[in-house]
C-alpha cells in the first residue's frame, strides 16, 4: 500500500514517520494535516489549527514538529501543554508508540509521575514533554536558575484544547508561562494551538501570540462536516398540590420520565449524557442504574465529574473504551475535552447546554466513525403553568434556550471568547512566581517581563502596576531589600512554598468521601451533611456514618435512599446572540422539525404568552417591586445594566431575558428615564460603576488586590457596559 501521490505534505516528513503512517494503513493524509504540515515543518511560524474532534489535529501538529525537532543538533524539545492529566496520559499512549522508532523520548509530567522519572528528563531534556500549566509553573518556580538549560532545546510549544484556556485565569497563566520560557532561553519559540471549538479565529490567534495575532497562520479543517440528527423532547413537571400537612417529599416525575427514555434509547451502545451539574449527574446516574436493577440487566451507566476520585473517573473512561460491553457516561464538562474514549453513538443534553461552543464540543464525540451521523437527544423540563407562574415558566425559557442554541449551532455560530480581561488576580500570582523563579527582581524587571510590549499583561499600565506592587507590600506578600530588590514577604513566602500555589484558579476546600478505606471523591464544605443522613455519590446511595472535622473526611457506608449533595456551578453565562435568537424564535410561527409533540406544545404555549404579554413591542412588564425590564441581552450586558441602575438608587436582579426591579414603589417610566440619562453620558469608570457592588472576589488572588484594581478587573471580565449603554439608547 502507498500513500496517495497527490500528497506533497507526506514527503516533507521524516522517513521514519512516513513508515509509521504506512504501517498504520493510512491511504491519505487528512485535509488538516495536508495544510498544517508545510507550515509547521519549517519551524518559523506560530500556527493555529481548528478542527473537529478525531479529525487528526494531534498528528497534524506532531508529525511536522517531530520532523523539525529531529533535524535539530542536538535534537529538539517539544513542550505539549494540556489542561488535563488524563489527556496527557492519553497522548503519552499515542505518542510513545510513534516516537519509539524515532529515538525520541516522551516524558509525561504531572503530580502522579515519579520524581525519578522527572529527574531523568532533567538530565536529558529532549523529545516530547507532556505537561499541565501547574506542573510547568512548578518547574519554573523551583528550578528557575536551571530553566534556561532545561528548555534551551525547545523547538515548539503545543497548546491543546486552546479554547478551554482563552479568557480564563489559567489561560493568562499559560500565556505568561510561555513568555517566561522564551525569556529564560533568550529566543522566540514557535507555538501551535489546537482546538475543536473556536468562535473567533482572530481572537484565538491573538491569544496564542499576544500582540502578534495577525502573524499566526491559520488552519481550518474542511472535513468536519458530518450529518447531525437532532431530537428534542419536552416534559412538563406537574404542580405540587398543597396539603393540610407539610408537603410530602416526592420524587419529581420528569427526571424519572427522562431516565425511562434514556434507558430505552441508549442501552446497548456507548453514549454521553450531560445534565449540566454534578448534582444532576448523581441524580441521573442513580435513576438509570435503578432502572438496570429493576430490569435485571447489568449496569451500563457510569458517573464522571470533577469531585469524583481519579480512580472512579478512570473506571468510567475504561468502561467507555471497552468495546466488549456497552457503557454510557453521565458527566459534566469533564468529558468535553479530548480524552480518548472512542466514538460514542449519541450525546444527550438535559436542559440547555452552557453555550453553543460547549454543545459543539460535546457533539464532537458523536459521529466519529465514517458514515455515521452525530446524534443529539435534548431533554427540556418545564414546570406546569399556574396562576402565579413566573415569567421564565410562562416563556418556557429552558426549552426555548435549548432550541435557540441548537439553531445557532446549525448556523455555525459560536460564542467568541473574551480575551481582553485584565486578570489582575493572575498577575499577582505571576509576580510572586517570577520572583521565585529569579530569586528576586526589581519592579522594572517585573513590569518589563509581565506588562511590556511582548508580555501577557501588556494592557496594564505603569501606574496600575505600581499601585499593585505597593498594595502587595502592605499585605506582606512582598518586601523590598536595601538594594531595591523585591522579595517575598512573610505572607508571600508562606503562600509560594505551599503546593497549591502553582494553580492560578481557585479550588474549594473539600471533605474526602471515604468508604471501607477507599476514597470516592470529595464534597465542598458547603455540602457536608450530618451523620445519619443519606446521599447519592458516585452513582450510588450512602449513609453518612461519621465526619472527622480536623482531617476533613466523611465516612460513608452503602445504604438505600439518599439525595444528591449540593454542588456549585453548572450554569453557563449566556451570550446576547442566544437571547436574541430566543426572542426571534418566540416571534416566529414555524415549528422546528426536531421537536417531539410535548416540546411542540410547550413552544406553542410560550409563543402564546409572548403574544398575550405584547413582548414584541414592550420593554416593561408590571409595576413597583414586580417590574420586569425585558432586555433580551446576555448576562454581561444585563449585569452592567444592574450596576447602572444601582448608581441611581434602583436595585434589580438578572433573571435572564429580563431584569426584575426589586425597589419598592418604582414606576416603569422612572426606570426608563434613568436608563436614558445613563445612555446620554459617557460610560462611567469601573470604580464608580461598581462603587456599591459587593462580592467581587471571584478569582483566586482577588483578595490580594486593592479595591480599585479589583473593580477594574471584575468589569473587564464580567461586564459589557458598551452593549448595555447601546441598548439603553434604543429606549
Amino acid at each position: 500500500m502507498t500513500m496517495s501521490t497527490g500528497s506533497s505534505a507526506y514527503f516533507l516528513l521524516d522517513e521514519r514517520i512516513q513508515r509509521f503512517i504506512w504501517a498504520e494503513g493510512w491511504e491519505s493524509l487528512r485535509d488538516v494535516q495536508e495544510t498544517a504540515i508545510p507550515l509547521i515543518v519549517q519551524g518559523e511560524h506560530d500556527v493555529l489549527i481548528s478542527a473537529a474532534t478525531a479529525s487528526g489535529k494531534t498528528e497534524a501538529a506532531f508529525f511536522p514538529a517531530l520532523t523539525a525537532a529531529l533535524k535539530s543538533d542536538p535534537p529538539g524539545l517539544i513542550i505539549y501543554v494540556s489542561p488535563l492529566k488524563a489527556l496527557i496520559n492519553d497522548q503519552f499512549g499515542r505518542l510513545d508508540r510513534l516516537c519509539e522508532d524515532l529515538d525520541c523520548p516522551v516524558w509525561p509530567w504531572h503530580g502522579d509521575i515519579s520524581s525519578s522519572r522527572k529527574a531523568r528528563f532533567a538530565k536529558e531534556p529532549r523529545g516530547v514533554l507532556l505537561i499541565t500549566p501547574e506542573s510547568l509553573e512548578a518547574i519554573l518556580c523551583n528550578r528557575g536558575s536551571a530553566a534556561g538549560a532545561l528548555f534551551r532545546a525547545t523547538t515548539f510549544v503545543v497548546v491543546d484544547e486552546l479554547h478551554s484556556f482563552i479568557g480564563t485565569e489559567r489561560g493568562k497563566q499559560v500565556q505568561s508561562l510561555l513568555h517566561r520560557i522564551e525569556l529564560a532561553i533568550g529566543r522566540r519559540v514557535s507555538r501551535i494551538g489546537l482546538s475543536a471549538t473556536l468562535g473567533d479565529m482572530s481572537l484565538a490567534q491573538e491569544f496564542l501570540r499576544p500582540g502578534h495575532g495577525s502573524e499566526v497562520k491559520r488552519v481550518d479543517s474542511r472535513s468536519d462536516e458530518s450529518t447531525l440528527l437532532v431530537s428534542i423532547r419536552g416534559y412538563e413537571e406537574p404542580a405540587v398540590l398543597p396539603t393540610e400537612d407539610p408537603p410530602l417529599e416526592r420524587e419529581e416525575q420528569s427526571p424519572v420520565q427522562v431516565c425511562a427514555d434514556l434507558f430505552k434509547s441508549l442501552r446497548g451502545t456507548n453514549n454521553l449524557v450531560f445534565p449540566n451539574s454534578r448534582r444532576e449527574v448523581e441524580r441521573y446516574t442513580h435513576l438509570l442504574n435503578r432502572s438496570c436493577s429493576e430490569a435485571g440487566v447489568p449496569t451500563e451507566f457510569w458517573p464522571h465529574h470533577g469531585s469524583l476520585s481519579a480512580e472512579i473517573r478512570n473506571e468510567t473512561e475504561a468502561a467507555l473504551k471497552n468495546r466488549e460491553m456497552p457503557a454510557t457516561a453521565i458527566c459534566t464538562n469533564t468529558l468535553e475535552l479530548g480524552i480518548d474514549i472512542g466514538a460514542v453513538k449519541c450525546v444527550a443534553q438535559i436542559g440547555p447546554p452552557p453555550s453553543v461552543a460547549s454543545l459543539r464540543q460535546r457533539l464532537g464525540r458523536s459521529g466519529r466513525r465514517k458514515g455515521e451521523p452525530s446524534m443529539l437527544r435534548g431533554y427540556a423540563i418545564e414546570a406546569a403553568i399556574q396562576t402565579n407562574s413566573p415569567l421564565h415558566v410562562l416563556l418556557r425559557e429552558r426549552l426555548v434556550q435549548t432550541i435557540a442554541t441548537v439553531e445557532l449551532l446549525i448556523d455555525r455560530w459560536f460564542e467568541p471568547p473574551r480575551p481582553h480581561g485584565t486578570h489582575y488576580s493572575t498577575l499577582v500570582q505571576q509576580v510572586l512566581a517570577l520572583i521565585a523563579e529569579r530569586g528576586g527582581a526589581t519592579i522594572g524587571t517585573l513590569f518589563s517581563a509581565l506588562c511590556g510590549p511582548e508580555g501577557p499583561f501588556r494592557g496594564i499600565g505603569k501606574d496600575s502596576f505600581v499601585e499593585l506592587i505597593r498594595h502587595l507590600g502592605q499585605r506582606e506578600l512582598l518586601m523590598q531589600d536595601s538594594s531595591g530588590m523585591l522579595l517575598h514577604g512573610r505572607v508571600g513566602e508562606k503562600l509560594v512554598n505551599h503546593y497549591s500555589f502553582y494553580a492560578a484558579f481557585s479550588t474549594d476546600e473539600e471533605f474526602r468521601v471515604v468508604t471501607s478505606g477507599r476514597t470516592l471523591g470529595s464534597l465542598p464544605i458547603s455540602s457536608v451533611l450530618l451523620p445519619g443522613q443519606h446521599i447519592l455519590f458516585a452513582g450510588r446511595t450512602w449513609l453518612v456514618e461519621f465526619i472527622e472535622e480536623e482531617k476533613k473526611v466523611l465516612f460513608v457506608v452503602p445504604s438505600p435512599g439518599g439525595r444528591a449533595p449540593q454542588f456549585d456551578g453548572g450554569r453557563g453565562r449566556v451570550h446576547t446572540r442566544v437571547r436574541r435568537r430566543m426572542r426571534e424564535l418566540l416571534a416566529r410561527q414555524d415549528v422546528p422539525t426536531f421537536l417531539d409533540p410535548v416540546a411542540t406544545r410547550l413552544l406553542a404555549e410560550a409563543r402564546a404568552e409572548y403574544q398575550r404579554l405584547g413582548l414584541a413591542n414592550r420593554v416593561t412588564l408590571g409595576e413597583g417591586s414586580g417590574l420586569m425590564l425585558m432586555t433580551w441581552l446576555g448576562d454581561a450586558a444585563n449585569e452592567a445594566l444592574l450596576c447602572l441602575l444601582a448608581r441611581r438608587g434602583i436595585t434589580a436582579e438578572n433573571l435572564g431575558v429580563a431584569l426584575e426591579v426589586t425597589s419598592e414603589g418604582t414606576e416603569a417610566q422612572d426606570v426608563l428615564d434613568l436608563l436614558s440619562d445613563a445612555a446620554s453620558e459617557p460610560a462611567p469608570p469601573p470604580e464608580i460603576l461598581l462603587a456599591q457592588a459587593k462580592n467581587l472576589q471571584r478569582e483566586r488572588w482577588d483578595w490580594a488586590l486593592p479595591e480599585s484594581l479589583l473593580q477594574r478587573g471584575y468589569a473587564s471580565l464580567s461586564l459589557d457596559v458598551d452593549e448595555a449603554l447601546s441598548w439603553a439608547r434604543t429606549l
